[in-house]
């Protein structure tokens, strides 16, 4: 056994270090908010891009997760990809965990919970409105999926078993590694911050290609609408806009103001952008959902068991593949917490815009944020505990 070294503190802002609690007030507000004002949430997501006379891009959706997204962006050094090779093994099993294991064990785990274990709790024939992908026009009555045509309020929508919506928004979750937020998870647990990056940058990168073919297998496999288009619009708005804006902007910004003004002035002032957008929008969702929670508090929980096992089990399978790697503990904890958490940004996005801010879809990935804070911090405290089980380096 080598010497043990002490890993360098580090110091949490207000937003880390009660962000939980930020969380669970944000959703009680929201709550509160669409019972005391329901007709606020159905206004905004009126407000939508329309393409082919659907609503596909909810506007004020769209630009919370921006401001979620471009602060992650622009601290990415797009330089940095080129010498992740030099770090074969933790970018190989990261790639491997998030895209060759994690969507796959999600389907299952969630399709065992909400669909067998669940589905009478759910409702047997509880049934979710959710939108027509747009440019599909059907006749009232038939068949798409596991949905029928219907008429609501003049516009055809389709309906599908509830269970079946949970499972989508499960899905979309599972094919969504974190792009974002695991910045902070590896912040807290003392981790690689640049190889965190590097990691981040090529999830990026990986899930214009793959989130779109897997999202669409994978929501095909559950018997559910695949909107390709909706699915590569998505990942053009919600990821490639600020993964380009952030690319520039810094750019920009480096040339004119050098990288110590960027570093310690501009970053500074982009911290809590990220937790302020996530937080409006949990309020923006949670106040169109308040009167489903509010009638039936237990969806949350059946949908919060098969997401927090998914969660456990991708950590200590990347955690543990990353012992039998002997990877350092600086770049064994991201590639374990780049798998376990998800991009639920893109995920609520995703659901919003495919299956409407009102879906069981959507409810479910917005569960998948209320889980992922507090399971997230709780791996962050294992990491440290833990960090005796890898190898150290004089880095560390």
């Amino acid at each position: 056994m080598g010497k043990k070294v002490v890993l360098e503190t580090k110091s949490m802002n207000i937003f880390e270090r009660y962000l939980t609690l930020w969380v669970g007030l944000c959703i009680v507000g929201g709550i509160l908010l669409g019972k005391i004002a329901p007709g606020i949430a159905q206004y905004l997501d009126g407000l939508s891009i329309m393409v082919h006379g659907a609503p596909v891009v909810s506007i004020p959706i769209a630009i919370c997760l921006f401001f979620m997204m471009y602060p992650i962006m622009v601290k990415i050094d797009f330089e940095e990809v080129v010498k992740a090779g030099k770090s074969g093994k933790p970018v190989g099993l990261t790639l491997f965990i998030n895209w060759a294991v994690k969507p796959f064990t999600m389907y299952a785990i969630a399709l065992f919970f909400l669909g067998v274990l669940f589905h009478g709790l759910i409702g047997v024939n509880a049934t979710d409105l959710v939108k027509m992908p747009f440019g599909l026009d059907l006749p009232v009555g038939a068949q798409h999926g596991a949905g029928t045509v219907v008429l609501s309020d003049g516009v055809k929508m389709l309906e599908v078993p509830l269970w079946r919506s949970y499972l989508a928004g499960c899905i979309l979750l599972g094919i969504a590694p974190c792009t974002a937020m695991v910045m902070v998870w590896g912040y807290l647990a003392r981790s690689n911050d640049g190889l965190t990056l590097v990691m981040v940058a090529i999830n990026s990168l990986t899930m214009l290609v793959l989130y779109g073919v897997l999202g669409g297998f994978l929501l095909g496999v559950g018997r559910l609408p695949i909107p390709w288009q909706a699915l590569l619009l998505s990942i053009a708005i919600y990821v490639a806009l600020p993964l380009i804006t952030g690319f520039l902007s810094r750019k920009w910004i480096i040339k004119t103001k050098g990288v110590i003004w960027f570093n310690e002035k501009f970053l500074h002032l982009l911290t809590p952008i990220t937790i302020v957008a996530l937080l409006v929008t949990l309020i923006l969702l949670f106040s169109f959902k308040g009167k489903v929670i509010l009638a039936n508090p237990l969806t949350i929980l059946w949908i919060a068991i098969p997401l927090f096992i998914q969660t456990n089990l991708i950590f200590w399978l990347g955690y543990g593949l990353a012992r039998v790697l002997k990877l350092n503990y600086r770049n064994a904890a991201p590639a374990a917490m780049i798998g376990a958490s998800n991009h639920f940004e893109v995920a609520i996005a995703t659901a919003v815009m495919l299956f409407g801010l009102s879906s069981g879809a959507a409810l479910a990935t917005v569960v998948g944020v209320l889980i992922e804070v507090p399971v997230m911090l709780m791996l962050v405290r294992i990491c440290l505990r833990t960090s005796h089980w890898f190898p150290q380096t004089e880095n560390a």
